[in-house]
């Protein structure tokens, strides 16, 4: 497993709702691969979850029930997915929400993974204070990102965290004059209060 933070699988899901504790499926997953600060591979997926979503999910996300009818099961794409992963780190904005439906999906097919998580929202909470929202599409916006796409759909969002997370690195980086940040260090930004951050970093 390679240590640095610039070198993971950053995922995104769209899904039926809210919380996998309450039935909702997963509906599309999208994912990057970054090596060495490269995004080297992408997956995507639509997936079927055995039942009609709502119109509020069809018109938030763009994906239809006509869609879905053809798309291959939850199940199937994601051992594919689990196969994709293999042993590496992972991210997600917002991670909390992404992790709780990867772990749901898994289990489901009795597969696991054993990489650990990240998540760009915590951390931007604590490197981009000044920044008016951290919604990914506010924060794309504010760090001045090019995108060309659809926020809401899994790929696309995967794509602008990864190009987000790059960006947050470097600025990591400058502030601890090194270019190689450990993912161990951005997870103890995520736990960091936001008024102990500059101490951390200088400390580092």
């Amino acid at each position: 497993m390679n240590l640095n933070a610039n070198s993971l699988i950053v995922l995104d899901f769209e899904t039926t709702g809210l919380s996998p504790n309450s039935g909702d499926r997963a509906i599309e997953i999208g994912a990057v691969r970054i090596e060495n600060g490269e995004v080297v591979d992408t997956f995507q997926a639509l997936m079927n979850p055995g039942r009609r979503i709502s119109s509020f999910i069809e018109q938030y996300t763009g994906i239809t029930n006509d869609m879905l009818v053809s798309a291959p099961s939850c199940e199937e794409v994601m051992a594919q997915f689990a196969d994709f992963i293999g042993d590496s780190n992972l991210l997600a904005h917002n991670a909390s929400f992404d992790k709780k439906f990867l772990d749901a999906e898994l289990s489901r097919i009795s597969r696991d993974y054993s990489g650990q998580f990240a998540c760009s929202l915590l951390v931007s909470r604590r490197i981009n204070q000044q920044a008016p929202s951290h919604r990914l599409g506010s924060l794309v916006d504010y760090k001045g990102i090019a995108s060309d796409g659809d926020f809401h759909r899994a790929l696309f969002d995967a794509q602008m965290t990864a190009k987000l997370w790059l960006c947050m690195l470097d600025d990591i980086g400058e502030q601890i004059s090194e270019p190689d940040v450990t993912f161990k260090l951005v997870q103890k930004i995520a736990k960091t209060a936001k008024k102990d951050i500059n101490k951390l970093l200088s400390q580092w």
